[in-house]
């Protein structure tokens, strides 16, 4: 048996008309149903794919309603209706509202001919609702377009003002020319890895294990291994990434600098879990460093401590510490996850 084919409303509410109609429609597999009243038929129009209705159940009912809807249809949309009039009558001019996609068919028929007239027009409605297809998919594309767009604007303004406080903070701290260029080099191939990272992602986020594997494997020796990640994974979108990946290789450097991954047996302990509900996760991280040399809190503030407490716990709404323990640097961040799907970065 072939599969019933979408509903056809059915409103001919005098004699045995309407049961007839569903009758010879149902022996070719077309569903129906039987409407008693207009009233009653205008709700299901949303649903339905086609109306056989008799001349006579519109004449002596309200149209108004009627015809608003059919005036209201969509610009891909031309609502099939299957008229039923008496034969050698003229059309009734109060009717005229229903000219948009109407075909009539006199009283007596063949049950051949209702049959055909009802399989034209749902191939007419299938075909409109191609056009519909096609039309949102266009327009899904025009607004994943201009969303993108104005994400694309709203990452550069912020990545130029993040190369601006780079720059100047990189600059008073650095005790010469070769000491600014070295660092700030640094940090700008860092800011455009993680650029890149989410570039290459379709859903515009970076993965947190990535950026962590991107800043330390510089610093990994194969021959025995140190430096430990260890969490689940985790999507960051791309206002988090880009401070976040920043912090990652500002820890990183400075372990390398003067922490335990600048010294040969030094090793680094990163973990991460995920806890909370579907709607608010939180990322508890933990970088802790062992084996290096004794630690000593910073005399002065530079760029990597001003950043991990104020634009990482501003921007990203985290909760940061930062603890100089004797026996290695150890690091905290309870860092809020945003949805992961493609939204807007801005309010």
């Amino acid at each position: 048996m072939m599969p019933m084919q979408p509903e056809v409303l059915v409103l001919a509410p005098l004699g045995r008309d309407a049961q007839i109609a569903a009758s010879i429609l149902a022996t070719s597999q077309i569903c129906t149903r039987i409407c008693s009243s207009l009233e009653e038929t205008v709700p299901l129009l949303v649903e339905a794919q086609c109306l056989v209705v008799a001349e006579e159940a519109l004449i002596s009912s309200d149209r108004a309603t009627f015809a608003s809807w059919l005036d209201n249809q969509p610009a891909w949309s031309d609502f099939p209706i299957v008229l039923l009039v008496m034969r050698g009558t003229e059309f009734d001019k109060r009717l005229a509202f229903l000219d948009r996609y109407l075909i009539v068919l006199e009283r007596p028929f063949l049950a051949s001919s209702l049959a055909n007239s009802v399989r034209s027009a749902l191939r007419a409605r299938a075909r409109q609702l191609e056009v519909k297809s096609y039309i949102e998919q266009r327009q899904e594309v025009a607004d994943r377009q201009q969303l993108l767009i104005r994400e694309l604007h709203h990452r550069v303004k912020n990545t130029l003002a993040n190369v601006r406080a780079m720059m100047g903070a990189t600059a008073r701290s650095s005790g010469s020319i070769e000491d600014f260029v070295r660092d700030f080099s640094a940090r700008i191939v860092s800011l455009a890895d993680t650029h890149s990272m989410l570039t290459d992602d379709y859903w515009q986020t970076a993965s947190l294990k990535k950026l962590l594997e991107g800043e330390l494997r510089h610093y990994e020796t194969r021959d025995r291994p140190r430096i430990l990640l260890d969490g689940p994974d985790v999507a960051l979108v791309a206002d988090i990434a880009i401070p976040v990946g920043m912090a990652f290789h500002e820890l990183a450097s400075n372990s390398s600098k003067f922490g335990a991954l600048s010294r040969p047996h030094g090793r680094l302990d990163v973990r991460w879990s995920v806890r909370g509900a579907s709607n608010v996760r939180i990322v508890n991280l933990d970088w802790r460093e062992h084996d290096g040399p004794k630690v000593e809190p910073p005399k002065r503030r530079g760029f990597g401590t001003t950043l991990l407490e104020k634009v990482v716990a501003v921007q990203c709404d985290a909760k940061v510490e930062l603890n100089y323990d004797r026996d290695g640097l150890h690091f905290t961040m309870a860092l809020p996850l945003r949805d992961t799907r493609l939204v807007p970065a801005y309010s």
